[in-house]
């Protein structure tokens, strides 16, 4: 088991580090349409929960408006009243998510495994803490992503979660990760 997490750290770490390589252009160009396009600053910085339900700050760009609550999107009334004129792009096209790569790094997260609950997310942490998802580092793609995504209820996205608990391997990984690309490119599952 500590072979195991060994080279999963080891994997991240070299999947993020080269993404990161890769990305840099395309993050830059994001960068300045957010900073050009509305007021505020380019990173948003969300209070999310981590291995062990520890707290850490993930950074996404910044798709919504400075003043926008800080609760889960689908709570808000009406989302697309807060995005910003290209976070709605962003989001569909998961350019968003790229500065998590940051955190893939650190270690506070990994390529694949539970997207990581909102701080204020209490019955999502609960039941993951229930099924032991808590012990999993999360992820920046998960089974629950590539399986509905923003569509799923919450008990479903746990029991998602689980499988992925249970199940884990390399092998499966990257079947995540391949099926999270194509997910990508036809923007499935993209509610808000």
């Amino acid at each position: 088991m500590i072979l195991e997490l060994l080279l999963k750290r080891l994997f991240d770490f070299t999947c993020s580090f080269a993404a990161l390589i890769l990305l840099a252009i395309p993050m830059l160009f994001t960068a300045l349409a957010v900073k050009l396009t509305s007021p505020g600053p380019i990173l948003y910085w969300s209070d999310r929960v981590g291995k062990n339900n520890v707290i850490f700050r993930m950074p996404k760009f910044r798709t919504m408006r400075t003043d926008t609550p800080a609760v889960a999107t689908h709570l808000l009334g009406n989302p697309d009243q807060w995005l910003t004129p290209i976070g709605g792009f962003l989001r569909k096209s998961s350019l968003d998510e790229l500065p998590q790569l940051l955190s893939i790094l650190t270690g506070d997260m990994s390529v694949v495994g539970p997207r990581p609950a909102l701080f204020n997310q209490d019955d999502l942490i609960a039941l993951r803490t229930e099924k032991c998802v808590h012990r999993l580092t999360p992820g920046l793609t998960g089974w629950a992503q590539i399986n509905g995504r923003d569509e799923l209820p919450i008990p479903v996205k746990v029991d998602f979660d689980e499988y992925y608990l249970k199940n884990r391997s390399l092998l499966l990984d990257i079947q995540i990760i391949f099926r999270t690309f194509l997910k990508v490119v036809k923007s499935e599952g993209v509610q808000h």
